[in-house]
């Protein structure tokens, strides 16, 4: 790369990190501001609370860092525009598409930053944070697993394999036993949800008691369950989707392709993360149009306002794509490479009229 290449990557890298500075200052306060209520639950202090906080920021930089590159090129362009820096390389000769591959080699290195951040940082981080919250407000309890979960509540021993919405669990299965380890009964439900007061109510709930003349089979349509267990420690319990890599996604997607299970979320989130990789690339493109255009004047405040407003954009129609296309149910590729398709032709189209 020539010497004027690696002045233009190292511009936009170097506004890119001040940007995610920036937000990650923000959402360490918002983060650490939202862990008050739970302070002094249990064991859980302050000095946990900032730990738990220190541990999520990887995967809020994961979520933020493409809005941070878009914002973050779109200032350093615009300081090269406000110096003529710009202009004088074009005068020298420097194409359009030179810059485009200049910008693309900077968007590239922000991707495999991006790829290392999602797939062997944040989510291990992110896993090791629930766990030391939820175990400090709850150091009563234990649980194993990482495919579902075995919790354990005194005598009572609860399996969970999936949740599917908020505090609502599909496939639970409740074992008890008495002071001597001696199995009284097995009970099976099709699904469970867990209430503010932590009281279980197992639907189409199967139980099987262990008597000593015999086996008693009870049924029930809804059966509530008394239990401590709250709703935070069973978040443990479960395979969110968001936090998991695209190695774990492929695999966790072929063991529910052969148990005949429902993988649509898990696939969503596996092109959603393999999209976002494209993206990368695609919002330091984005800034060069500006830069070039008719906006290549402007402060440096406007610039980082137009960036937040692409990047809520974005992001924002993203969302509302995912959550309706589960309502729809449409594929998953559409629902995950829709906004970046969008996304892309317009990127395009201003590029197109930078010429």
């Amino acid at each position: 790369m020539s010497r004027l290449g690696g002045y233009i990557v190292r511009t936009v890298l170097g506004y890119t990190a001040l940007v995610m500075l920036v937000l990650m200052a923000l959402g360490a306060l918002f983060l650490f501001i939202g862990q008050q209520d739970d302070i002094g639950t249990g064991s859980y202090t302050a000095s946990q609370a900032l730990l738990f906080v220190a541990l999520n920021l990887p995967s809020y930089v994961f979520q933020l860092l493409p809005v941070g590159a878009l914002i973050g090129a779109l200032l350093g362009l615009g300081n090269l525009a406000r110096g003529s820096e710009l202009v004088a390389m074009r005068a020298a000769g420097v194409t359009t598409l030179r810059f485009c591959a200049w910008l693309g080699v900077a968007g590239l290195i922000l991707a495999v930053a991006l790829v290392a951040l999602g797939e062997f940082v944040a989510p291990p981080l992110e896993k090791y944070g629930r766990q030391l919250k939820a175990f400090s407000k709850h150091n009563e309890f234990s649980l194993a697993g990482d495919s579902g979960a075995w919790l354990r509540d005194g005598d009572t021993i609860i399996s969970l394999q999936q949740q599917s919405a908020g505090a609502i669990y599909a496939g639970v299965q409740v074992f008890r036993f008495d002071g001597q380890r001696r199995l009284l009964s097995v009970g099976r439900a099709e699904s469970a949800r867990v209430d503010e007061q932590n009281c279980w109510q197992l639907e189409g709930f199967v139980e099987t008691r262990f008597r000593d003349h015999g086996t008693e089979v009870g049924r029930s349509p809804l059966y509530p369950l008394r239990s401590t267990l709250s709703a935070d420690l069973l978040g443990l319990a479960v395979v969110d989707p968001e936090s998991l890599g695209i190695r774990d996604l492929r695999a966790y997607i072929a063991h529910l392709e052969r148990n005949d299970l429902d993988s649509g979320a898990f696939e969503l989130a596996l092109w959603s993360r393999v999209s976002r990789v494209v993206t990368m690339v695609l919002v330091v493109l984005l800034a060069l149009p500006f830069a070039m255009g008719p906006m290549r004047s402007t402060g440096q405040g406007a610039r980082a306002v137009i960036g937040i407003l692409i990047g809520a954009g974005f992001v924002l129609m993203s969302q509302t794509l995912e959550n309706s296309g589960r309502l729809l149910d449409l594929p998953p590729l559409v629902v995950a490479w829709g906004p970046t398709v969008l996304f892309a032709a317009l990127t395009g189209a201003l590029l197109a009229r930078a010429r």
